[in-house]
């Protein structure tokens, strides 16, 4: 997506200098590809990066490599002298955190943080009602999430199976649904509590299916015609060439199998969340539903807002649109105290993410050209803060109790967002005297 943009859409703005990776067969294939479009850009393995850094020169680093590593690669671009783009997350625990603030401190570099999901436009108009005050003050958040069988089932087949390396859905996936969180309501988490497990995605649900004889991994799996999670890389132009072609120089198979008993990540959980402003969240992510999506609702002193997301099934790489809104699916409804409910007409986006890519894209590499007044473009700071509910969430389902997240980091500041309604907005009188008998 990155390099596609400096090549192709922002080429009067930006330029491709370089590409580093730790597979070189891919980094080859994106260096052809780039080649046919007139663009030269050497080809440097992980092991040179500095030096990359040194012969290239760039102003800026985009990472995109396995979370887990991206503080190493964001820390010493800023030591290098360079500004740095990452993908979300931007790193998976507290302690990476840290490295990436003090760095950041030390050298004075920018680092983005790449939310495509606050660009696109049904989640933006979310963000203008709530700062409208048509609710009045939030207090409170109800947020679930899912994944489907085709798009959750796919971080289970990757390298997101091991929680070391992606701090598992918590951090690499809901990092997306913090964020907005935060940036909807204009604040941080103050203490977190989470439950999850491992519920589908496990060797006795493959059982159930009848799948005694399967294979490590989905390429040449005997029980491949018998599995509903079977992938076929080799069915789908880019997946191939990416990934399967690419085997030979580090081995990793894209297609590992998702009821394999190494996976260490949870598919099914639940948190509560207190936020500094006093209002709180409850939240739910499941992995395996028959539909992509989310509901939200934000219950203010002045009424209730819900919006409903409906998204394209797809599977990372298949060449489709990923997580393209459906229309009929996507809805938004304003419920006012003492006033009947109303269905708000839902603001257009097209593109990747809910339509939010190509709004992202324009922001990075064509900045004059976008007036951000919902201040979506995020910092170290943004990032930070939305890691750190599912930092803490990971480490309250292994402590069994509650984290604070203040206990967890240092020195890190509030993210710049746009005001939101004061808690003190009077709320509307009641009009009439209601009273109630409860027997439990």
């Amino acid at each position: 997506m990155f390099s596609e943009a400096v090549v192709e859409r922002f080429a009067e703005t930006s330029e491709l200098v370089a590409l580093c990776d730790r597979n070189e067969g891919r980094a080859r294939l994106r260096q052809a590809w780039a080649r046919e479009r007139g663009v030269e850009a050497p080809v440097y393995l992980d092991s040179q990066f500095e030096q990359m850094i040194q012969e290239t020169k760039p102003d800026v680093v985009i990472v995109t490599t396995v979370d887990a590593t991206h503080d190493d690669y964001i820390c010493r671009a800023m030591e290098l002298g360079c500004d740095v783009i990452t993908e979300k997350p931007m790193t998976t625990d507290e302690q990476k955190c840290q490295r990436i603030l003090d760095t950041q401190q030390r050298t004075g570099r920018k680092v983005t943080v790449t939310f495509n999901y606050r660009y696109a436009m049904p989640r933006t108009q979310v963000k203008d009602l709530l700062a409208s005050g048509v609710i009045g003050n939030v207090v409170s958040v109800d947020f679930h999430w899912l994944l489907d069988t085709h798009h959750g089932a796919d971080y289970f087949r990757r390298w997101h199976r091991r929680k070391e390396n992606s701090g598992g859905l918590m951090v690499h996936k809901s990092t997306h649904h913090f964020d907005l969180v935060n940036w909807w309501l204009s604040t941080v988490p103050a203490t977190v509590y989470a439950t999850g497990d491992r519920n589908f995605y496990r060797p006795e649900t493959a059982e159930r299916y009848g799948l005694h004889d399967r294979n490590w991994r989905c390429h040449g799996c005997p029980a491949a015609d018998r599995c509903p999670f079977y992938l076929a890389l080799d069915a789908y132009v880019r997946l191939k060439s990416q990934y399967l072609d690419q085997e030979k120089y580090d081995g990793y198979a894209r297609d590992q199998c998702v009821w394999g008993e190494d996976i260490n990540i949870e598919d099914t959980m639940h948190v509560v969340v207190n936020y500094r402003n006093g209002a709180s969240m409850s939240y739910s992510l499941h992995s395996f539903m028959p539909w992509e999506g989310y509901m939200v609702a934000f219950n203010g002193t002045k009424g209730r807002l819900e919006h409903v997301m409906q998204e394209q099934v797809y599977i990372s790489g298949d060449g489709s649109v990923p997580g393209e809104i459906v229309p009929e699916g996507t809805t938004i409804k304003v419920f006012p105290h003492f006033s009947p409910g109303y269905e708000v007409e839902v603001w257009q986006s097209e593109g990747g993410h809910g339509g939010g890519d190509p709004i992202m894209l324009q922001t990075i590499f064509a900045p004059s050209t976008v007036n951000d007044e919902y201040k979506r473009a995020a910092d170290h700071r943004a990032g930070a803060w939305s890691i750190l509910t599912g930092v803490a969430a990971n480490r309250s389902m292994a402590s069994g109790g509650p984290v604070r997240v203040d206990e967890l980091i240092h020195g890190l500041a509030m993210p710049e967002y746009m005001p939101m309604p004061s808690p003190s907005d009077p709320i509307d009188p009641m009009p009439m005297k209601l009273s109630a008998a409860v027997r439990v």
